[in-house]
Formats: C-alpha cells, structure tokens, sequence
C-alpha cells in the first residue's frame, strides 16, 4: 500500500487541508482589529511562511537522511502530522470569536450586491492569479537562471535560493507589514508592483550583474503582494467574506501554468527572455494596485467630508451621525 499514487493522494490530502486552512485564516485575521491595517496583520501572520521555507529543508533533512545516508521518508510526515493534530486539538479546546458581517449601508439604506459586481473583487482575484504566474516561475527558474549565466553551479544556488532569495521574501513581509501601520496598503502595493516590474525588465535586458541584483530585489518586493492583494480585494464584501475568500484561495492554480509558459520561452530563446512572463504578470499586478490606490483615495475623501459635514450636525440632526458615519467607511468600489 506504501506506493506512489497513495504517496501523491496523501500529498492532495495535504494541499486540500492547507487551502481549508487559508480560506478560513486569511479573513479571520482581517478582521481582528482595524479595517485599515488588515493588510499588515495578514503580512504579518504570513512572514513565517518565509520562515518556514527557510527551515523546513533543513529539519527535513536531517530527517530524512541518516548518518549511514538511509533515507527515512515517513519521519517528517509522521512529524508534521503529530504537531497538526496538538494544533488542531488547542483549537478545538478555545472559543474563537465569531465575526458577524452586516450588509452595507448607505444613507440609511441596506444595499445588496453580487459577489461578482464588486470590481476590486474581480480584478484582485485575476492580480493573485497573475502573481502566482510570476513568484512560482521565478522561484521555478532561478536555479537555471543563475547556472546558465555562470554565477555558480546548482548546489550553490540551491541554498542561495533558500537563504537568500527565501530569507529576502520573509524580510519584506516583515518590513512591510511594519510600514503599513504608517502608509496605506494600497499605496505600499503600489510602490512594490513598480518595483517588481522595474526589476524584471531589468533581467529581462540580461545586463549581467545588474540582472542578478534585479533578481532578489524581487524578492523584496514581491513579498507583501499576496497578503495585501487578499486583504484588500475582501473589502466592503459584507457577508460575502468568507465566499470570496474561497475564490481567491483559487489563485494559485496559476503557480501551475507560469512555469510551463516560463519553461516554453526559455526553450525556444533564453533564460532572460522567459521572465517576460514575470514581466507581463507583474504588469497586471501593478494595474490592480494602481485601481485600487484610486479608489482608496475615493474612500479616504469620503470619510472626510462626512465627517466635516457630521460635525456641523446639532439638535435632533445628531442623531443621524452614526448613520454618516457608517456610510462614510462604505468604500467606494463599485
């Protein structure tokens, strides 16, 4: 029964746990504080993913081989599954708080929507897809990439990869979830989408040194992208969070066609010409954030002027504050 179809059916069982996990964390975790600074908790809660990937390979390692090089394949799996289910057990000893969403409300008025007429909704969850084009194909790639160009052979750039270019990555979310509780997450995104398309053309160029150097900015920069494309896309979704969430977990089904895409360029031409693929992708997402920059400002201006216009209310007007106010932080993505 140990064959390979159950080794991959047990591998499916995983990956289908770890979406369940993500689809019901990465909204949770918007919600515990202030809708403004969703975007850092969620960057932050995600910056031990890098941590993750750092030490996983090397605890994984030492498991899986032996001093006398027998490998030990079950060890790690054995591991991982007992801490799950300590994990799942605490869990299920402690009372989460239950997030009720309310429908939106302006002037007084319950307003309803579809799911599918939010366009920051839509054009986040074709942003997450571009990403995951783009970070699974430069993640894919960057062994050849560095080999073919002759900085150093691939044992090295393996563990360059996963210190380096994997330490970059979980550096810039913690720096980004730092900076976010100062600047807006739409105007962070932005700023880091200018980067990654920056430094893609660059490699694309092929300009030696520079191409490399342009390879880990990537990292930096594309680090704070998926938390925050996630966090921002489930604004002003009301009760339709949690269903939007499981679309967006969708997304990363695009990790499985930009390699092939990266993969068929490189073929036919060379290892710099295939990240136009990143190039393109990353374009996509410099769209999304520059969309959603605009409407951020929208939103800011109307709690603004609501606010104003709140403040000059007296007598039995006052009463209607509240009711200003709560459309005031309706955003204003239609």
């Amino acid at each position: 029964w140990m064959s390979f179809e159950f080794f991959l059916f047990s591998l499916f069982v995983i990956a289908c746990g770890l979406v369940f996990l993500e689809t019901a964390a990465n909204p949770y975790m918007t919600e515990l504080g202030d809708r403004e600074t969703a975007a850092s908790r969620l960057n932050l809660a995600q910056s031990f993913n890098g941590l993750g990937c750092i030490c996983g390979p090397l605890v994984g390692g030492l498991l899986l081989f032996s001093e006398k090089g027998e490998a030990n394949i079950s060890y790690p799996y054995m591991l991982m599954g007992v801490v799950v289910l300590i994990v799942a057990l605490v869990f299920s000893r402690i009372k989460l708080p239950e997030i009720v969403h309310t429908d939106n409300v302006v002037n007084g008025k319950t307003v309803k929507k579809g799911l599918w007429s939010h366009k920051l909704f839509l054009f986040g969850l074709l942003a997450l897809f571009s990403y995951e084009i783009a970070e699974i194909s430069i993640n894919s790639f960057f062994i050849n990439y560095v080999v073919d160009d002759g900085w150093m052979n691939a044992r090295d750039a393996a563990v360059v990869l996963s210190f380096g270019g994997l330490g970059l990555f979980m550096c810039g979310r913690f720096a980004g979830s730092w900076i976010m509780q100062r600047i807006r997450a739409e105007r962070v995104l932005l700023y880091c989408a200018l980067g990654t398309v920056a430094a893609t053309f660059l490699i694309v160029c092929n300009l030696g040194k520079i191409s490399l150097v342009a390879l880990f900015l990537v990292y930096v920069f594309e680090a704070i992208m998926f938390p925050t494309i996630f966090a921002i896309s489930l604004k002003g979704l009301g009760n339709k969070t949690k269903r939007a969430s499981s679309f967006l977990m969708m997304s990363p089904v695009g990790g499985a066609i930009g390699p092939v895409l990266m993969g068929y360029v490189a073929d036919n031409s060379n290892m710099s010409l295939s990240f136009i693929i990143p190039f393109v992708s990353f374009c996509v997402v410099l769209f999304y954030s520059w969309y959603a920059d605009v409407e951020g400002n929208k939103g800011l201006v109307r709690i603004i002027s609501h606010t104003s216009s709140s403040v000059l209310l007296k007598g039995p007007d006052a009463s209607n504050f509240s009711v200003d106010m709560a459309a005031a932080k309706q955003p204003a993505f239609s």
